[in-house]
Parts: structure tokens; sequence; C-alpha cells
């Protein structure tokens, strides 16, 4: 196993010219820069975490066309993630605009969602995800996920957690862009930082999505 070395400038000049020409033509052309300059240092950068985080899972560089519009043939980006539950967990990806890290759940049967939500209305679990989130937003992190526009059947519009009861999704994340730190060995500290900062909102999810 090679120890990471940060993301070389290639990695970043792959996916720019790769959001230019989306073709088989150029992924052929540059197969060996992306198994270079991307899947091995993700790769090594995830198995840095694997011992504290869990086993990783570096996805596939190909998109699923077969019901989308969007008929390119690769992912603009290269993600990774580490799973702490049923759809919820850790993430980490690079792209033509750099490095971004974060973690959540990003998908929920009925019965799930309806747990979080639950959990949300109670006064005790629900305050606790508040300050949980308040204090990973005072760190920086971007609040994020998919939100119903209107009131979650059973809800009171006017209910005190409204905005986190329209959540079907629930993510916070950061970017490095371009930082010079993407491209050291020092990125695998920063990551596990981060990680660990998003702990407590993940065994908060953890809980309350499936067995």
């Amino acid at each position: 196993m090679s120890e990471f070395q940060g993301f070389p400038e290639a990695a970043l000049d792959f996916y720019d010219d790769l959001e230019m020409d989306n073709t088989k033509s150029y992924w052929e052309a540059h197969k060996a820069v992306y198994t270079e300059s991307v899947k091995a240092p993700m790769t090594a950068l995830t198995d840095a975490l694997a011992a504290e985080f869990g086993t990783p899972k570096v996805f596939r560089p190909f998109r699923d066309v077969r019901f989308a519009k969007d008929k390119t043939p690769y992912k603009t980006n290269q993600g990774a993630f580490v799973a702490a539950g049923p759809a919820c967990g850790w993430y980490v990806e690079i792209s033509a605009r750099g490095v971004r890290t974060g973690g959540g759940f990003y998908d929920a049967s009925s019965t799930d969602l309806a747990r979080v939500r639950t959990s949300i209305d109670s006064e005790a679990t629900g305050k606790q995800l508040e300050r949980i989130l308040a204090k990973l937003r005072k760190a920086g992190f971007e609040i994020g996920g998919v939100k119903l526009k209107t009131t979650p059947r059973g809800y009171d519009a006017e209910h005190p957690r409204i905005d986190l009861l329209r959540h079907k999704s629930l993510t916070v994340g950061r970017s490095y862009g371009f930082e010079p730190v993407i491209h050291s060995p020092a990125l695998v500290e920063v990551i596990r930082k981060d990680w660990r900062a998003t702990r407590p909102l993940i065994e908060w999810v953890a809980e309350r999505l499936g067995d």
C-alpha cells in the first residue's frame, strides 16, 4: 500500500479537460492520468483513514446513464465514501474545483425518515441535533441536503425546527478548493480532523437509520 503524497496538479487538469470533452476517446487517451493521478492518490488517502473510520469505497468513474437525460459517460469527480450505517457516513471528492469533504446521510426509507423526523420533533433530540449543526456551521461547514419545499405531513408549518423537518437528506461539507494542502501528505490529517468533527452528526443519524 503506497502512502498518500497529495493530489498532483494533473488530477485537477484531468477533470478540467474532462468537463470540456466527456467522451470515450478523451478517456481512453488519458486513462493512465486518471489511474496514476486520481484513483491511486484517492485510494491511498482513504486507506490512510480506514483504521479509524472503516473500509472505504472508491467510486467507479462511470456514470449510469440508462435513465438520465445527460448521456455523458464519465463522472466529473472522483468520490470516496466510508459507511457508518445505512446510507450515511463520510465523504471526500476531488474534481476540477479541488477537494471537498463532509458527511451525513444521503438517502432514507420512508420508515427511517419518519424516525429522523420524530427525533427532530422531540425537544431533547431535536435540540441536540441543532447544537451539533450549530457547532459544525461555526467550524466552517456548510449544511446541505435535499429538502421539501412544503411542510412534511403531520407537522406544523410553525414548528421551531421546521427547516430541519423538511430535510429528506442531511449533509455537511467543506471545500478546500485549490489550497496547497491538497497537494501534500498533510491532507490526510485535514480530512481526519473534518471527519472527526462530523462524527456526532453521523452517530446521531446512524442511530435512526435502519438496524
